[in-house]
């Protein structure tokens, strides 16, 4: 057996000495899959409301039933399966992918199709409350950063390739066929997760904690300000980054400028991966910058296409990361008693976010114009850099 610093890690008590890299991809994934299942619809809207017979916007609720269900089920499902052994409970989550995505493929019903769709929702609310959990078992104290890291990097592959990729393939194959590759997928994670995943009981009922508890625990409502304002600026433009490119021509090239994003946030997970355990404040500090001086790019320079690919390179730098630094962070200052309680409550607050994103942005874009982002992106952005600044003993320790 290597005793390589980068694949072994320190023996303690049911944790493996090897770094659990075939297990951790499993729940990467999974991670995937929940964001795939997510934006494919996104893609194909077109294909859907013809193979549905609805409108383009019937079919944009897709996205928004799916949402709803993973903002109403992550804190009342971590609550209520706290104490199930966590393979068991992965698997049954992982099926229910298979089973709504597959209804979702066959349903010539809207309404059918809808409640699949918020099914799924609730799928991947309880996947995202137990996946940073999950991959923190699996590895001792000075590697739980970076098993985080591994377990979130299906996040930004999906986003940069999933959706692009399945795209292209309802042209070719069509929609229902695109959602059947997507159940695929998870029936193949099924035996993967049985082949290679680790099993860990449940928390014992005297040792559960309370979603109050874990709330006022000292840090975690910095943490969630940061979450909620970082967030809020990314999705104002994430979401309506099609009509902020028209400023620059670039408005028949979000693909491209979206796979400039994706790939630097790919490269932002890796260098993340490495440091958050040893360098986590300051990551979330130089994270925060990045998106800062982003911004100032696509205020001074967004009618500049140069520039534009410039500032979606940083912004997917200042991004990538940032699912792990905001969870790994959590994870420290609720214990490891509070964390399967403190992921489904930042899942919670990041699903705010992202509606809150679609909200502000597109009155915005109507009030003022998308001239307006930059300006915004810069205030949000700077209510996290203080607030990361001021709560540098609970939330974001500077050693």
């Amino acid at each position: 057996m290597s005793d390589s610093p980068h694949i072994t890690s320190t023996h303690s008590t049911n944790t493996p000495v090897k770094f659990p890299w075939i297990a951790l991809l499993a729940l990467a994934m999974t991670g995937f899959i929940c964001i795939l299942t997510e934006t494919i619809p996104a893609g194909l809207l077109p294909l859907i409301g013809e193979g549905l017979r609805i409108t383009e916007a019937m079919a944009g609720q897709f996205v928004t039933l799916y949402a709803i269900g993973s903002l109403v089920a992550a804190i009342p499902f971590a609550i209520f399966t706290s104490g199930i052994r966590r393979r068991p409970l992965l698997l049954t989550i992982i099926a229910g992918f298979f089973i709504f995505n597959t209804i979702t493929a066959l349903s010539n019903s809207y309404t059918l199709t809808l409640i699949a769709r918020f099914f799924a929702g609730v799928a991947a609310g309880a996947a995202w409350g137990m996946i940073a959990g999950y991959a923190r078992r699996m590895v001792s104290d000075s590697l739980k950063g970076r098993a985080l890291a591994v377990a979130m990097v299906g996040t930004p592959i999906a986003l940069t390739f999933g959706v692009p990729i399945g795209t292209l393939l309802g042209a070719l194959i069509g929609w229902r066929a695109v959602f059947c590759v997507i159940s695929l997928f998870a029936l193949i994670l099924l035996g993967w997760v049985l082949w290679k995943v680790p099993d860990y009981p449940g928390q014992p009922s005297n040792k559960r904690m309370t979603v109050r508890q874990v709330f006022v625990r000292p840090g975690m409502r910095p943490i969630l300000i940061v979450v909620l304002s970082w967030m809020l600026a990314h999705n104002i433009l994430y979401t309506y980054i099609a009509p902020f490119l028209q400023l620059s021509g670039l408005g028949g090239r979000v693909d491209l400028v979206l796979l400039v994003f994706g790939l630097s946030s790919l490269v932002s997970i890796w260098i993340v991966g490495l440091l958050v355990d040893r360098m986590l404040r300051l990551l979330v500090l130089i994270s925060l910058f990045i998106f800062a001086l982003a911004s100032v790019f696509l205020w001074i320079g967004g009618a500049s296409a140069p520039i534009v690919y410039i500032a979606s390179a940083l912004w997917g730098l200042s991004f990538g990361g940032a699912a792990t630094l905001l969870q790994t962070a959590q994870a420290n200052a609720s214990g490891e008693e509070g964390v399967d309680i403190a992921m489904p409550i930042n899942t919670t607050v990041w699903n705010l976010a992202i509606a809150g994103g679609g909200i502000a942005g597109g009155t915005l874009l109507e009030l003022v114009g998308v001239q307006s982002f930059p300006k915004v992106l810069l205030i949000l952005i700077f209510v996290g850099v203080i607030i990361t600044w001021k709560a540098k003993r609970h939330a974001f320790p500077s050693a």
